[in-house]
């Protein structure tokens, strides 16, 4: 077991911090992901954890630093950067320099370029590799030492869906035999079906660190999808319990506060039939943006010029459920979303003016795999 401990890292370029008192753990048997807007100072963490980069804090890999590894490459694998290798050498006999040097048996160098399905083109030089190649080539010398630990730096990057898919089961099944994986990415779909924990840090800061699912649900708050045919008589029982009700353009109801089975008992009780009955938690990309949004180091302005029309071009003002006025989406005068006193703006429920309470609620794998560090060429990503 390869328990990851990072504490007080930092890293300041010039008048810049990089990474700002940064502490997390990466535990054995499960994928950790690594997440953090352009700019964030993912690449430089890693750069600090395996001592590519002087700064503040240290890393322990099973209780040790990186220099005090007996043999690297049979304990942390790491590629930090795809295209970290001679230009001139093959494939094979890139992978049989980093064997010899590290005393590792040359047969392990054709186990690891079938592991990463390139043994067609072993004898072929790296230069000619598409960016996907070289991530398989990279991901192949980090597992050349049988490591406990793997290190990746946008492993994904180049892969089609295939090798993607791929790269996905094969961590899964790696972290599953008890060791570390601890991986950047910026597909944050690809993410959510990887990574069982993550480690979110913005403009160098640790944002949030726990399980995928426990940080959906602390950044933004559960909803419940209800379709009937009853809707304004469930509205107003929703209402009576606190909850925030926003009806939807196609006739549903979203609502904040009760989780799914409280609905459907207060749907239950007061008669009112179910067509569905749905929770909605948000997505990873959502929960992400809501997180990041103040740590951006780069915020691209949207078109050129002056700014579009509401809801954009061929859009209506009213967004893309908005239809003409008094169309199928459209509310009519005096009608159950009309605003009146103690009523939400349209769109919106709101407790009768006579109802006191409460805010509503805010809510192919193998145990073979290594390599050295290689060091990145560029900056943070």
């Amino acid at each position: 077991m390869a328990r990851i401990e990072a504490t007080n890292l930092g890293k300041r370029y010039g008048s810049k911090l990089a990474v700002d008192d940064l502490s997390f753990t990466v535990e054995p048997g499960v994928v950790t992901g690594f997440l953090g807007p352009n700019g964030a100072g993912k690449s430089t963490t890693m750069r600090l954890m395996l001592e590519l980069d002087h700064g503040a804090g240290r890393t322990l890999f099973d209780g040790k630093l990186y220099r005090d590894l007996r043999h690297p490459m049979r304990q942390v694998g790491a590629v930090l950067e795809a295209k970290a290798f001679h230009p001139t050498r093959t494939a094979r006999n890139h992978l049989l320099m980093l064997a010899s040097a590290n005393g590792i048996p040359r047969q392990r160098v054709d186990e690891v370029l079938g592991y990463v399905g390139l043994s067609d083109v072993a004898g072929k030089k790296p230069k000619t590799f598409s960016l996907g190649m070289a991530q398989r080539l990279g991901l192949a010398s980090a597992l050349l030492g049988d490591p406990h630990t793997l290190i990746l730096d946008e492993p994904a990057n180049g892969l089609d869906p295939q090798g993607i898919t791929w790269l996905r089961t094969f961590l899964k099944n790696y972290a599953s035999l008890g060791k570390s994986v601890f991986v950047s990415s910026h597909l944050l779909q690809e993410m959510a079906l990887m990574a069982d924990r993550l480690v979110v840090i913005g403009r160098g800061r640790l944002i949030a660190a726990g399980s995928v699912d426990d940080f959906r649900r602390s950044v933004s708050s559960t909803t419940v999808l209800v379709r009937t045919p009853q809707t304004d008589q469930l509205a107003r029982v929703l209402l009576e319990e606190r909850a925030e009700v926003q009806p939807q353009p196609d006739g549903a109801l979203l609502v904040t506060g009760p989780d799914q089975a409280k609905v459907g008992e207060l749907a239950f009780s007061a008669g009112v039939v179910l067509h569905e009955l749905t929770t909605r938690t948000a997505t990873l990309e959502e929960a992400f943006l809501e997180a990041t949004g103040g740590a951006q180091e780069y915020v691209a302005q949207v078109g050129w010029g002056a700014a579009p029309p509401p809801g954009g071009p061929g859009i209506p003002p009213g967004g893309p459920y908005a239809g003409p006025a008094g169309g199928p989406y459209a509310t009519p005068p005096g009608g159950p979303y009309a605003p009146g006193p103690g009523v939400a703006p349209p769109g919106t429920y709101a407790a009768p003016p006579n109802f006191h309470g409460g805010q509503p609620s805010d809510l192919p794998p193998g145990p073979h795999q290594g390599s050295a560090p290689s060091t990145p060429a560029g900056g943070d990503r």
